[in-house]
Order: structure tokens, then sequence, then C-alpha cells
């Protein structure tokens, strides 16, 4: 201890202090300043990846097309649409859930995707809500849940009253059939 008493006395307090600020550099460094530096090498590595990757080509009309036909008969037809919507009504009632007076409307904008949209106002438990939701996400891949609201009247009830909108997908009349020149 005397020992460091005689080295740290002709430094005097300024050059104690400045020792003291080095030596707590040291956690600092390892704590802060590394990881600092490797965030920024993976951040430029990134953007090196970035830069190097082949540019977006452009594909031609007539290349889409097959491509097009496929991705179109990922959704059913428009005229299955009471079929798809009594399948929601299945699910809703194999949760047990009740249904109630809904609300829906038609969309279609040209050669696109038809849309349906369906606004459920539903009534039942929390488990049952997430049963039904989780069925039609499941079972019904071209529908999309949209919203979900739901409230309980009081703190302790455990049923629960939810609006669900959801939007159903068709292919457009003749989209996705294969046509031969």
């Amino acid at each position: 201890m005397r020992r460091i008493e005689a080295w740290l006395r002709p430094l005097g307090a300024a050059g104690v202090t400045g020792i003291g600020v080095l030596l707590l550099c040291i956690p600092l460094y390892f704590s802060a300043m590394r990881p600092a530096e490797r965030e920024l090498a993976a951040q430029r590595l990134a953007a090196e990846r970035l830069r190097l990757r082949a540019p977006l080509q452009p594909v031609a009309a007539e290349e889409r097309g097959p491509s097009l036909r496929r991705f179109y008969t990922l959704f059913p037809e428009i005229a299955r649409l009471p079929d798809e919507v009594e399948r929601i009504y299945n699910l809703a009632r194999n949760a047990r859930l009740e249904l109630e007076q809904g609300e829906y409307r038609l969309e279609r904008r040209g050669d696109a995707l038809a849309q349906y949209r369906v606004t459920l106002p539903v009534r039942g438990t929390y488990p049952q809500l997430r049963e039904f939701v989780g069925a039609v996400l499941k079972d019904l891949p071209a529908v999309s849940l949209d919203a979900l609201r739901f409230e309980r009247k009081r703190i302790g009830e455990t049923r629960l009253e939810a609006q669900l909108r959801l939007t159903i997908y068709f292919r457009p009349a003749g989209a996705g059939e294969r046509t031969n020149p």
C-alpha cells in the first residue's frame, strides 16, 4: 500500500484522477464501444450485400401470364361465395359463438381479385373467439382478418361482445383457367 502511495504522491490530484479515468475507460470500452463496433461492421456488411445484389429485372407481360394464372387458382371462384360464407358460419357454430346479423359488401375492381367484406358481431368467451379466428385463418386461406374489436360489459364477466371484420378474396370469372392459343 505504501508503494502505491509513493508512486501516486508525485502525480498529485490531477494525475491520480487521470489514472482513475483511464481505468474506468477499459470497462466502458468493452461494454459500449465493442458492441457498437460489431453492430457497425454488421451494418456495413449488410449494406455491401445489398449493393452487390443483382438489380431487379422487370418481367415482360407475356412471361407473366402463366404465373398470374397459377396465382389466381389459389383463390376460390366468385361462384363459391355462398359456400365460403357458410363455412365461416359453421366454424363459428363449432366454436359455440353467438352470431348476430352481419354486414356484407362485395367489391370488384376490374380484373383484380374480388373482395367480399364480412363484418360479424359475435358473443362468446375469449377462448371461443380465439378458436374461431384460428380456425378461419387455418381452414380458409383466402380469408384475411382485417379488424377485431371486443369488449366486456362488466369487469368480472367472461363473455365478450366482439366485432370481426373479415375479407374473403375471390378470383375474377375466367381467371386461372388455361387458355390454349
